[in-house]
């Protein structure tokens, strides 16, 4: 049975939102990475409201470097926009991505921003 990449990621997605959610005190952290852009915001399930969101799309993005440093910066960025509104701990969802690379890379941007997770 061969189960394509998405279907995988798809299942795996699953399995870990069925284990974490996000709360207004700790919103969930979702990763979503494309082969091009990356895409990180901040979500309180309880509401089930958007607290704030950043991506390599963003107007007052600028593209630098190679995409792992672009994941880096937005997690800062994500950061840096969490802790102005009073957010400090997060739970991070990699969105059924492997903690490697861009995802990695993002996870160390929002840490060294101030995050705690």
């Amino acid at each position: 049975m061969a189960v394509n990449k998405l279907e995988r990621r798809q299942k795996i997605r699953s399995r870990i939102r069925g284990k974490i959610s996000g709360t207004t005190e700790r919103p969930r952290f979702s990763v979503f990475r494309s082969n091009r852009d990356i895409y990180v915001q901040l979500i309180d399930d309880s509401q089930g409201v958007t607290v704030l969101a950043a991506s390599t799309r963003d107007k007052d993005f600028t593209r630098t470097g190679n995409k792992v440093e672009q994941s880096k910066s937005i997690g800062s960025a994500v950061a840096k926009k969490a802790v102005e509104k009073g957010i400090t701990e997060v739970v991070f969802d990699r969105g059924g991505f492997l903690y490697h690379g861009r995802v990695k890379a993002v996870a160390e941007g929002a840490r060294e921003g101030g995050l705690k997770f």
